[in-house]
């Protein structure tokens, strides 16, 4: 049975003896990160500097509270807008493998030069156990690469540490917990972002609708929650599917994208089950999403797929 405490202990005694210096943690916001920069922050203190990265890709509001989070827990952090610069990498770019790859050697690119500037050696990682398993290796098939896993370049100047890579999502929500930190029971959001919430290419016209799309979609979701008309699902979100279809506005023929909502529940993201979501609750959603971004979207469809065979995301 997994000890909490335990863990906590035996971890920042390793940290105490493999950290020698100073180390950067690739901070997101999410219970992997956070957990593990409390961890390293216990250890090393002022010696960990937490950078978060603004990829373009973020969710509404996300950056901000990001910031906030990491100021509200005493980290010695870094902000970095690198959003036209992901754009960049990722024009043109339809393959989801691609994208992940891109995008995780794109972050340990910023982290370098953060490193250089800041004379860092270490490189400190929110990876669980789930990240490597489903990337593939020696005998395992590669499901799909995480970007904190499949996205390392060979060559990369900093050394890794890994705290929590032996851990599932289920053990690191306990540990949240345990350290009392807000995020414990915050919903899992993907390294590389919306961009594997749009299918093909991830524009940035199209990072703006998904943004909307998912912001509707999980305030209806926990409002709904609130009310106790459903269980809260493990995870929730909008994928974007650029294929336009024929549909109706007013009078007027419509020609727009679909959008997919997504709603799973989990235990440790290695299997899930779609969420019973009633049909009311779906219904407002559509209407909203249709109301709102009627000009580029005209179609709503609900994912009733488990993993397997299926996955959490869509890319």
């Amino acid at each position: 049975m997994f000890n909490v405490e335990k863990f906590i202990d035996k971890t920042i005694q390793k940290l105490r003896v493999d950290i020698k210096g100073k180390a950067l943690i690739a901070f997101s916001g999410g219970v992997d990160s956070t957990v593990c920069s409390s961890l390293v922050n216990k250890a090393i203190g002022d010696n960990l500097i937490a950078v978060h990265v603004d990829t373009g890709y973020m969710r509404k509001g996300e950056s901000e509270k990001v910031k906030k989070m990491m100021n509200d827990m005493g980290l010695n952090f870094r902000f970095v807008d690198a959003s036209d610069g992901f754009y960049e990498v990722l024009k043109d770019v339809i393959d989801p493998e691609k994208k992940r790859k891109i995008i995780g050697e794109k972050f340990i690119h910023i982290f370098e030069h953060v490193a250089k500037e800041e004379k860092i050696k270490y490189l400190v990682q929110g990876t669980i156990a789930p990240d490597w398993i489903e990337s593939g290796g020696e005998l395992r098939d590669t499901i799909k690469s995480h970007h904190n896993v499949g996205g390392l370049p060979e060559n990369m100047n900093l050394k890794l540490v890994e705290p929590l890579r032996d851990l599932y999502k289920d053990e690191v929500r306990k540990l949240a917990r345990f350290l009392d930190l807000s995020v414990s029971e915050r919903q899992p959001f993907p390294g590389p972002g919306l961009a594997i919430r749009i299918i093909g290419e991830a524009t940035e016209e199209r990072v703006k609708i998904i943004r909307e799309a998912c912001d509707i979609v999980e305030k209806e979701l926990e409002s709904a929650v609130d009310k106790n008309i459903l269980e809260k699902p493990w995870q929730y979100f909008a994928v974007l599917i650029p294929i336009k279809t024929v549909g109706v506005q007013g009078d007027k023929r419509a020609y727009g994208y679909t959008i997919a909502i997504r709603a799973v529940q989990s235990v440790d993201a290695m299997t899930c089950k779609y969420s019973d979501i009633p049909h009311e609750v779906l219904d407002k959603i559509s209407t909203i999403i249709t109301n709102k971004l009627g000009d580029k979207i005209n179609r709503i469809v609900y994912d009733i797929t488990n993993k397997p065979p299926g996955t959490v995301e869509w890319e």
